[in-house]
């Protein structure tokens, strides 16, 4: 739809002489937070149960909104990503330096969370013992994941939301559609128009994301309180240090040293992503908005469509690396089990290798249990940590994001396809940007 020739003129004052200012987008989060932790301490502190079940609705209808999108925008995502690679130079290449740099700075993340662990020893006087652990409903092992790749048929993946057999889905399409050539158009047609609905409709979702941050953190906070979160304070610090090691450390010097680029930039252009991560806590329902950033930071669009979906359903630093090295130290210490250097060594194994058993949800169940079926650590281990989960899980998820974003513009500068004028420029908030771009399509840059 053409923008209205009015519209040209709103930086001029308004004939009432008199405007509400728009507030960025980055500080409604930050307000919703806010609100939502002072809330959450009322509905505790108080006793209001109107209030606690409010907060948990709100958080749990913003979470549903998202993961409705999850399974379509999943597969067209892939499928499209696959197939837009045949226009890039190099495409292989490029592919396999993503994976390589996914599974170096994964080996990264984990190597720092075994570190930290071995230093704190975050199980030690926490007051728990086994007894407080509960058996996990959810099992992970590299037989049910190898096996659970491939779908039994094409429905139960989207109805049961098992993003890997999805991916597989899309993958096994997008390569057999780049094979058909161009009788394959109309279908590739079809589903790039079907994923920009997704994302069109996704959009909308999250600018709700500060009204569901009042929800998702006031429930926390009415739910857990501060008391549990002492028996934790260590495991949990442990956690978040972590995530900040990787992300504001590990991240700016590769940066500096590999792409050779302003890490102070990069940070500025993803911010808007990595805070929308922390707060919906799901990488595949912040996709959209990584990799509308990944590429205002100058990655080309054709790379950055297959890296970013890719990315969003395997790369996980904060939840398939940091968190299962700490979370297996943190059980082993509880259950009183000691583990030796080969454990170490399979713990660094299973996050880079079964990173995908994540699969971009909110939460790290699966790839926890299938580390400490690895490992040999009883599964109830796992009851022990569900009760901190979601405070654990935003930070997770936004080491995540931020690591998605990372990757596309590392290889990016390495193989010299970053646009530089593009990612110095890059600034402000990516649904901002989207209403501008639904207006005023006309004015928006391509990426090179």
């Amino acid at each position: 739809m053409s923008a209205n020739p009015a519209s040209t003129t709103t930086d001029e004052p308004s004939g009432s002489g008199f405007r509400i200012p728009k507030v960025p987008f980055w500080a409604q989060i930050v307000a919703g937070l806010v609100l939502g932790v002072l809330l959450g301490w009322l509905a505790r502190s108080q006793d209001i149960d109107w209030l606690y079940t409010t907060l948990d609705k709100v958080g749990h209808i913003f979470i549903q909104l998202l993961k409705l999108a999850v399974a379509p925008l999943v597969f067209f995502a892939i499928l499209v990503s696959i197939t837009n690679l045949r226009k890039v130079n190099n495409a292989a290449r490029l592919a396999g330096r993503t994976v390589l740099w996914f599974m170096i700075t994964s080996l990264i993340a984990v190597a720092i969370g075994l570190a930290i662990g071995l230093i704190t020893n975050p199980g030690t006087g926490t007051g728990l013992t086994p007894k407080d652990g509960k058996l996990s409903e959810t099992k992970g092992s590299w037989l049910d994941f190898l096996t659970g790749i491939i779908p039994d048929n094409v429905i139960t993946p989207f109805t049961e939301l098992n993003v890997l057999q999805i991916v597989f889905m899309a993958a096994v399409a997008g390569i057999a559609a780049i094979q058909l050539g161009d009788r394959a158009k109309p279908i590739l047609t079809l589903s790039e128009s079907i994923l920009e609905l997704l994302q069109k409709a996704l959009w909308w979702v999250i600018r709700l994301a500060p009204i569901g941050t009042i929800g998702l953190i006031g429930y926390a906070i009415a739910d857990y309180g501060w008391d549990l979160l002492g028996k934790y304070a260590t495991f949990t610090a442990d956690v978040y240090i972590g995530c900040a090691l990787v992300m504001f450390g590990v991240y700016p010097l590769l940066l500096a040293t590999v792409a050779k680029v302003s890490p102070l930039q990069f940070f500025k252009g993803a911010w808007p992503a990595i805070q929308l991560g922390f707060v919906s806590r799901s990488s595949v329902g912040t996709m959209p908005v990584t990799q509308q950033v990944t590429e205002r930071l100058g990655v080309p669009k054709e790379y950055a469509s297959f890296a970013v979906p890719f990315g969003a359903t395997t790369k996980m630093d904060g939840c398939a690396a940091i968190y299962p090295a700490l979370a297996a130290i943190f059980i082993a210490q509880i259950f009183d089990v000691q583990l030796g250097v080969g454990d170490y060594i399979l713990i660094a194994f299973v996050s880079v290798i079964g990173s995908a058993a994540t699969a971009g949800l909110t939460g790290a169940t699966v790839m926890l249990t299938l580390t400490l079926s690895t490992l040999g650590l009883p599964l109830e281990g796992v009851g022990l940590l569900m009760a901190i989960d979601p405070i654990l899980d935003m930070m997770r998820t936004a080491t995540n994001v931020a690591g998605q974003a990372l990757v596309p513009v590392l290889v990016s500068a390495r193989e010299k396809i970053l646009d530089h004028d593009a990612y110095n420029s890059a600034s402000g908030s990516p649904v901002d940007d989207a209403e501008v771009r639904d207006s005023e399509p006309a004015k928006v840059p391509v990426p090179a």
